[in-house]
């Protein structure tokens, strides 16, 4: 599962395959754990295992190995938003209602904490507006906005978007794109979604999500061909920057593509 040990400040622990049991395995992250808190070694065991949270058992293995880190520093900032990170996938590809408003509701949750720890990096803000998008697409669009969602949505989002546009590739800049997809008429703005989208994917042209989303927005604009070019790209695109969400946007783009080849029909 590693491609290399890592080293804590002043304890080694080398995993072999004799460790990679669940207890043993927690065992080792927490005595990589400095007292203070994560260390980089540690991050980036935990950001190679996010990475593969695709693969069989890799979600749950984050998750534990995550859990591990928490439990020996609840208010780590890094190991916060990382929690974050993940209920903010698993509320993403959620397709029970009832399960995305609870995801999505526990990201929002510890988004916001992770601001309370650090208000001047961007994943706190990002993933907190993110959960409140999730929350709000599980309830229904038109009760969040008559619950005064849309207020603390763009106020979290807004911020992400002034602190790094470019967080996870362009990921703040996708989110309000979506914003502007997904209000109702009058509010629905269409070519507002749409720059956001070209926005973002001239800048990091490997994002998928950015040519899915701006499918959709387009095909619901009435321009179908625009669209067909934009889920060719998701189609003829290459996963390799983040396998697993590479992956999830294919799957979803077939239905997409499947409802543009009705229009043009």
């Amino acid at each position: 599962m590693f491609d290399r040990p890592w080293f804590a400040s002043e304890q080694t622990c080398v995993l072999s395959p004799a460790l990679m049991r669940p207890i043993s395995f927690a065992l080792c992250l927490l005595l990589s754990l400095p007292a203070w808190g994560a260390d980089a070694s540690l991050l980036s065991e935990l950001d190679g295992l996010y990475a593969k949270r695709g693969e069989p058992g890799g979600e749950k293995a984050y998750e534990g190995a995550l859990k591990t880190a928490l439990d020996a520093a609840p208010e780590d900032y890094e190991l916060v938003w990382r929690k974050a990170r993940i209920l903010q996938w698993q509320a993403d590809g959620a397709a029970n209602e009832k399960l995305k408003k609870v995801l999505g509701r526990q990201t929002w949750d510890w988004g916001d904490k992770a601001v309370k720890l650090n208000p001047a990096r961007v994943e706190g803000h990002y993933y907190a507006a993110a959960g409140i998008g999730a929350y709000s697409q599980a309830v229904g669009v038109m009760k969040a906005l008559g619950e005064g969602l849309e207020g603390k949505f763009n106020e979290r989002l807004d911020k992400a978007i002034q602190l790094d546009p470019d967080y996870d590739r362009g990921a703040p800049l996708l989110a309000k794109g979506r914003y502007h997809y997904e209000l109702p008429w009058p509010k629905r703005d269409l070519a507002k979604s749409a720059s956001l989208y070209e926005k973002a994917s001239a800048k990091h042209p490997q994002m998928l999500r950015a040519y899915y989303f701006l499918a959709e927005t387009l095909l619901k604009d009435g321009k179908p061909e625009k669209a067909r070019e934009a889920i060719q790209k998701v189609k003829q695109g290459s996963v390799a920057y983040d396998p697993a969400e590479g992956r999830r946007v294919k799957e979803w783009s077939k239905k997409v593509e499947a409802d543009i080849e009705k229009e043009l029909r």
